[in-house]
């Protein structure tokens, strides 16, 4: 892989009246236009309340170093993630991300510069079972620094195991020698979003000395959700 309603009781029907009781009148039908007026209320509210929901499933809202930021949601992944300030997500160019790749969020220190940071997400092309992911995401990890960084040594810092919303998941960090001497980090998540789709995160920050590429890179695998 290189790459669970809030259930009312209904209302006692009417007994039968005392003969010598009056009966209850009929309530006088509701003009139509009244009629009119509360269905259109009605859909307000709940077109309302539709926007509010969505908008809150599009922000990061819990207790993460990305609360409040905007989101992605990557239905092919399954996962929803957090953009960093400062970085950007361009719905358009997904489509254009070579085979395995799903979506991707960046941030440039300079205009079509190679320094910076991205993160990608994906789908892996079958699903790896929660005993399998430290290996799997081990060697994908490799790889894809193999990939990205041909002929460059790679060296494991981190593989430990993780949850994405009380979901089994591995994360892996390498450091990887560029060419002019510097270090570059790649950040691999390996996520079992059910039980037919595995799928992942990769963050590589490449030449980014004295930034938060690296920071802001975790705070998105921390920031990550499936869906």
């Amino acid at each position: 892989m290189t790459t669970p309603p809030l259930t009312r009781h209904p209302h006692n029907p009417p007994g039968p009246y005392p003969d010598n009781a009056p009966h209850p009148h009929p309530a006088p039908p509701r003009p139509r236009r009244a009629r009119i007026v509360a269905m259109v209320v009605t859909l307000t509210l709940l077109l309302t309340a539709a926007a509010a929901t969505a908008w809150r499933l599009s922000r990061d809202d819990d207790g993460s170093a990305l609360a409040g930021r905007p989101r992605v949601n990557d239905t092919r992944a399954g996962l929803t993630y957090a953009i960093p300030k400062g970085w950007e997500h361009d719905e358009a160019k997904d489509k254009d991300l070579i085979s395995g790749f799903t979506s991707q969020i960046t941030s440039r220190t300079e205009q079509d510069s190679e320094t910076g940071a991205t993160v990608l997400a994906g789908r892996a092309p079958q699903v790896i079972p929660p005993s399998d992911l430290q290996r799997q995401a081990e060697s994908a990890a490799r790889s894809n620094a193999e990939f990205f960084f041909p002929d460059q040594a790679a060296t494991l810092e981190e593989s430990r195991p993780a949850t994405v919303s009380s979901h089994p998941a591995h994360t892996v960090t390498l450091n990887v020698k560029e060419e002019d001497g510097g270090t570059a980090q790649l950040m691999m998540t390996l996520i079992t979003v059910d039980d037919n789709r595995t799928s992942f995160l990769l963050g590589i920050a490449t030449n980014t000395p004295g930034t938060n590429a690296g920071d802001d890179i975790e705070a998105v695998m921390e920031s990550t959700r499936t869906t």
